[in-house]
């Protein structure tokens, strides 16, 4: 699982990396935390960004990747990683990219904690962290049991002194500026996932697990599949059936050819009876004509004949009575 945290300055990203450390066992990597260790063991990345901070300077990013790339080279980071605090911006998200690429451990997912503006500015001002252990309280959401003392190992608690309203302001405008662009830029690449950083630590991190599970390489990852090789006997039985149902598919198939091709006779047939019957039908009608004709031949010849038999016996009586 290998993931990089992205939200305004208080928002909750060191929180939920460390709970998120705890459940799978994975390094948190904070670029903040690797420039102090480099500066403090004087290494040659640390003394050059010793150098560029006694200057007044910004350590540049080569410096910040190359201490990433030491740091992934370390046996803890094989399973995973969460990167807190970089990149901040999109050239340094690019190299970023880059990098993991090259050392062939590519960024899963981007997780975004956001939270509203007004509520970062009660958590930052009033933010208190042991100066022991580390451990982080709020006097506002998340008061300790007794003032300025931690409840775990009773170190005292220590108020920032850039965490006062006007530094705030500027450190979440400068964010707006350079680091929300990289929301819109993960986006693109399919591996954004939102959460909201609102309400019990404990909420927010169930939330934030309900979304790394679901991720297809998370699960992948977790519980990876075993490939079970079938008994040769059940595979030829499979094979088996496999063929009966085809065969199955094909007969069926047959029979409603046969079946399509007796309708088809059958209307064939039945369209050949038809025209017989209409044949029949148009022959009685010509020959009901004919008789028709000879009938009314026949009444014409017996009338003509009348006639001729009626002048013939007129012309007998003329004669006569001469």
């Amino acid at each position: 699982m290998r993931i990089v945290l992205i939200g305004a300055p208080g928002g909750g990203k060191g929180t939920q990396a460390k709970l998120l450390v705890e459940k799978y066992g994975i390094p948190q990597i904070s670029t903040g935390d690797l420039l102090r260790e480099a500066v403090a063991k004087a290494t040659s990345l640390g003394l050059r960004a010793k150098a560029a901070m006694d200057a007044g300077q910004l350590v540049s990013d080569d410096i910040v990747l190359g201490m990433i790339k030491e740091r992934l080279s370390q046996a803890d980071t094989q399973k995973g990683f969460i990167l807190d605090g970089f990149p901040r911006n999109i050239p340094q998200a690019e190299a970023l990219d880059a990098l993991l690429d090259e050392v062939g451990q590519s960024l899963q997912t981007s997780l975004l904690i956001d939270v509203e503006f007004d509520i970062l500015m009660q958590r930052l001002t009033g933010r208190r962290t042991c100066s022991s252990c580390g451990q982080m309280y709020n006097i506002y959401t998340s008061p300790p049991r007794m003032e300025n003392r931690c409840d775990k190992c009773g170190g005292d608690l220590v108020h920032r002194a850039d965490d006062n309203e006007e530094t705030i302001g500027n450190r979440l405008r400068v964010y707006e500026a350079q680091t929300a662009p990289l929301v819109e830029y993960y986006r693109k690449q399919g591996k954004l996932r939102s959460v909201k950083g609102v309400g019990e630590i404990q909420e927010i991190f169930s939330a934030v697990e309900r979304i790394l599970n679901s991720l297809p390489s998370a699960v992948a990852e977790a519980a990876p599949a075993k490939v079970v090789e079938a008994p040769a006997k059940k595979i030829a039985a499979k094979k088996k059936v496999t063929k009966k149902k085809a065969k199955k598919k094909v007969s069926k198939k047959k029979a409603k050819k046969k079946v399509s091709k007796k309708k088809a006779k059958k209307k064939v047939t039945k369209k050949k009876a038809k025209k017989k019957v209409s044949k029949k039908k148009a022959k009685k009608k010509v020959t009901k004509k004919k008789t028709k004709k000879k009938v009314t031949k026949k009444k014409a010849k017996k009338k003509v004949a009348k006639k001729k038999t009626k002048k013939k016996v007129s012309k007998k009586k003329a004669k006569s009575r001469r």
